[in-house]
């Protein structure tokens, strides 16, 4: 058996989710902040049988896809005298993080 540990924008978690449950996966969801952009996302963890792990990181990669967003910037730009003004970047978000481990034991109670 394998534990898939799939972090996921918070934006993608219910489609992710839904397609994980109505495809017969079971699926416990934590939530999470990100460090980089600071923005909300979700730890799912899905316990599956070896044989079953292709299907469902093939779900996640679906389900989870990166997308470019536009956000504010707290940087001050040094040519413009240290005047502070929001300053747009754009920034790849979305997408998934997933760990996969082995378990050992597995008990449903």
């Amino acid at each position: 058996m394998k534990l898939v540990y799939a972090i996921v924008n918070d934006e993608d978690n219910p489609r992710l989710m839904a397609e994980l449950n109505k495809s017969g996966y079971r699926v416990t969801k934590l939530n999470s902040t990100g460090g980089f952009l600071r923005s909300g996302n979700t730890t799912l963890m899905i316990v599956v049988d070896d044989d079953k792990l292709d299907d469902v990181l093939d779900i996640i990669r679906k389900f989870s896809s990166s997308r470019k967003a536009a956000i504010n910037t707290n940087v001050t730009p040094a040519a413009i005298g240290g005047a502070y003004i929001p300053y747009p970047v754009e920034v790849m978000v979305g997408g998934a993080t997933v760990f996969v481990l082995n378990v050992e034991h597995f008990e449903k109670m």
